[in-house]
């Protein structure tokens, strides 16, 4: 009988170079293949812009501002949002990549859409003139006395009317068919108004003849696009309401 004994101990020894080969590379294989498919995290991802979060949470510096973070820096109670990185840019609200070139060297422009709760600009045709809103004409003018005006309110309704100097007065009760003057009211200045019964008021400015003196009537309004509920004195002596 032929002894097989150093075949088969020759075999057993390649077999095991081979299986522990495999060993060494198969752990190898996911990890390269999990570095290869993890995504790049995005820093501004579309849910900052979808409610509740659009008008509830503050976006990260250099993304772009939501309606929340636009509302905090026109306040003055954030920074103005920064410029978006290189990165921030190109990866875009929702981590969008940018399209694929149509021709070699070529990149076709992005369309980003208008965050919600905004109108997308329009850009004019060349050579067009653009309207401008001209401003609103001032109800009355008065000649001031050292930047001071006395203000006389008449309430000529059956109805209380509740008035307030904004940031020098509380809210005031004015009755009906009654009047009151305020003394030495500082300009610019704001004058609220409105029937505690919640109908609408019309208001009739009239300038006195003593200088740096407004009379101001409430009367019952019918039609409540005539409804006025304020009063701005400009500094100039500009007699606004709205």
């Amino acid at each position: 009988m032929v002894n097989n004994f150093p075949i088969f101990r020759k075999s057993a020894e390649f077999l095991g170079a081979i299986c522990g080969g495999l060993l060494i590379i198969l752990p190898a294989v996911p990890q390269a293949v999990a570095q290869q498919s993890t995504p790049r995290v995005n820093p501004c991802p579309s849910i900052f812009y979808e409610e509740p979060h659009n008008s509830r949470v503050v976006v990260p510096q250099g993304c772009p501002p939501n309606a929340l973070t636009q509302r905090l820096a026109a306040q003055g109670l954030l920074p103005v949002p920064a410029t978006p990185s290189p990165d921030q840019a190109r990866l875009g609200v929702g981590g969008e990549e940018p399209p694929v070139p149509s021709q070699p060297g070529v990149i076709q422009p992005r369309t980003v859409p208008p965050v919600q709760g905004e109108v997308a600009p329009v850009s004019p045709e060349p050579g067009a003139t653009v309207p401008v809103e001209p401003r609103q004409a001032p109800s009355a003018r008065i000649a001031l006395t050292n930047s001071r005006v006395n203000i006389r309110l008449v309430n000529d309704t059956a109805t209380n009317v509740t008035y307030q100097v904004i940031g020098d007065t509380a809210p005031r009760s004015l009755p009906g068919k009654s009047g009151v003057t305020l003394q030495g009211v500082t300009v610019p200045v704001s004058v609220t108004f409105q029937r505690e019964d919640g109908g609408q008021l019309t208001v009739t400015p009239q300038a006195s003849s003593e200088p740096g003196s407004l009379e101001v009537t409430f009367n019952e309004a019918t039609d409540a696009t005539q409804g006025r509920s304020a009063m701005r004195i400009e500094q100039n002596g500009s007699v606004f309401f709205n």
